[in-house]
């Protein structure tokens, strides 16, 4: 029997179980403006969304892999492409566009021109520094993580700060060799 055909980020998000976008994106600004309060630093707030999103991206691959029918990505670029056209598609409902690739293929540009999490979101003066949808960098370090790439990701421009565009940086610091707990051939 032939391997299923991967899905496409349309069909992948048809089928995904959801909850109300508007309940989602208020639930996540509630989040987000507790842990303003607790933290009371925006750098700390930043930190924390940052590892949320990674613990999420840890756990989201696995979902990501059993639905998606995706099979192993040759290299960092096909990688990128999945995560912009699929991923994103999957579990946001919005693409994501590949840009801005240096000329060792290790960093690129995930440029998101639609963000669900942003929606009613306006900050205040008192939050400038803060990386709003940093849960989302998290999100794909992690995921990366779990598939063998270390990975740094910063946003570089954010629609929130004015900008024209969500633009989130992955560089690829190294690629970690599996690691099988016994061997097979013994």
């Amino acid at each position: 029997m032939a391997p299923a055909a991967p899905k496409s980020g349309d069909v992948l998000f048809a089928s995904v179980d959801r909850v109300n976008a508007e309940l989602f994106t208020l639930t996540y600004g509630a989040i987000v403006r507790q842990l303003i309060t607790d933290l009371e630093d925006v750098e700390e707030v930043n930190k924390q969304l940052d590892q949320m999103g990674y613990n999420i991206g840890v756990r989201l691959v696995d979902e990501f892999l059993a639905k998606s029918s995706v099979s192993r990505c040759v290299d960092f670029r096909e990688t990128a492409d999945v995560i912009a056209k699929v991923g994103f598609k999957m579990f946001l409902g919005v693409t994501a566009s590949v840009t801005n690739w240096d000329a060792e293929g290790t960093t690129c540009s995930l440029i998101l021109e639609d963000n669900p999490l942003v929606d009613f979101v306006e900050l205040p003066d008192t939050c400038q520094g803060l990386h709003y949808c940093n849960i989302l960098s998290g999100v794909v370090r992690g995921a990366l993580e779990m598939v063998s790439m270390k990975t740094e990701v910063t946003w570089l421009r954010d629609m929130l700060r004015g900008d024209d565009v969500f633009e989130l940086q992955v560089k690829l610091l190294k690629q970690v060799p599996e690691e099988y707990p016994y061997k097979d051939d013994e």
